[in-house]
Formats: C-alpha cells, sequence, structure tokens
C-alpha cells in the first residue's frame, strides 16, 4: 500500500492501517528517542501517545506528508513536551521538600513550610474554575491544550484563569516575603 493511501484510509479509521504503521515504526520512534533522552521511560511514554495522537488526530492528516515524516514530527513534539513536563515536575517536587539541613527546626524549613501551606490554602480558596485549571497545569502538569480538552474551554480561557491564578499568586508571595522579612 502506498504512503498516500496509508494515509487515506488511515483518516478513513481502519484499523489494520494503523497497525501496520504501528509495527513498522513503533520500535523506530522508541529508539529513536531513547537514542535522544537516553530514558527508556521517555522513549516508551513518547512512543505510545505519539500512536495514540497519530490515531486520535487522524482526521486532520495530511495525505501528502510521508507517514514516516508524520510519525517522527509527532514523536519529536512529544518528546519535548514529556521532557517539559518532567523538568516542570522536578521544580515542584524541589520546592515540596525543602533542602536538608542539620537542624530540621531551623527558621528558614519553618518559613518554607509556612509559605507552602499559606500558597495551597490560597490556592484552595480561588474560584472553583480558576483552581482546576491552576491544579490540572501546576500540579498534574498537563498543558493548556490539554486543560481546554478536558474541561470544554477555550485555550485562551485557560490562559487567562492562569494568568489571574499566578498574578493573585505572585501578589500574595511578594507580600508573604515581605513579612518574612520584615520578621
Amino acid at each position: 500500500m502506498s504512503t498516500l493511501n496509508s494515509i487515506s484510509a488511515l483518516k478513513e479509521g481502519d484499523p489494520s492501517v494503523f497497525s501496520d504503521i504501528f509495527h513498522e515504526f513503533h520500535k523506530k520512534v522508541y529508539f529513536y528517542v531513547l537514542s535522544k533522552t537516553h530514558s527508556p521511560y521517555i522513549a516508551e511514554e513518547t512512543t505510545q501517545i505519539t500512536f495514540i495522537k497519530l490515531w486520535n488526530y487522524r482526521e486532520q492528516l495530511d495525505e501528502s506528508e510521508l507517514v514516516d515524516k508524520l510519525i517522527f514530527r509527532i514523536a519529536k513534539a512529544t518528546f519535548i513536551d514529556l521532557l517539559r513536563k518532567e523538568a516542570v515536575k522536578e521544580r515542584f517536587l524541589q520546592q515540596e521538600s525543602p533542602a536538608k539541613t542539620d537542624d530540621p527546626n531551623t527558621l528558614e524549613t519553618i518559613a518554607s513550610k509556612e509559605l507552602l501551606s499559606r500558597v495551597r490554602q490560597v490556592v484552595e480558596e480561588m474560584p472553583p474554575m480558576r483552581r482546576k485549571v491552576f491544579e490540572l497545569s501546576r500540579y498534574e502538569f498537563k498543558t493548556y491544550k490539554e486543560i481546554a480538552a478536558q474541561l470544554s474551554l477555550s485555550v485562551k480561557t485557560v490562559e487567562n484563569h492562569m494568568s489571574l491564578a499566578l498574578s493573585y499568586l505572585r501578589e500574595l508571595l511578594l507580600f508573604l516575603l515581605l513579612l518574612l522579612y520584615l520578621c
């Protein structure tokens, strides 16, 4: 079957064509990502998500594009997105567990825990939709596009909710830091 016919049949939802493409490219995508990241976890996640996206967005495929170029473009965008999420997750986890010191009751550790507790409390007090958008973005590491799809909102609305949430948190943090400095 030619590439053009493959994309055309895939767009029509032919599962046998998808299966053929999956079997032909699964290992190639996996080893491509593994060579870039040296992470079997990221390689496997990227590979699975790539083929899920290929199937979910099949109606939007360009029939003039080559299958291999299409798959590797999806894979590259997916693994970059996963790396970003991992970086955000790592930063968040580092913020969650303040640096250990010899004395766990130091003023700095107590202040960090208090600040984190206050931020969580403020997030809980946000309007429900803003809170949900913030939690999906910062705690579940979802993209604005994923949040918009999950909550049936436009990406612009998600951006506005996040902007308001972050602006409010920034003001709160400046106020709390000022108080900590004065104490």
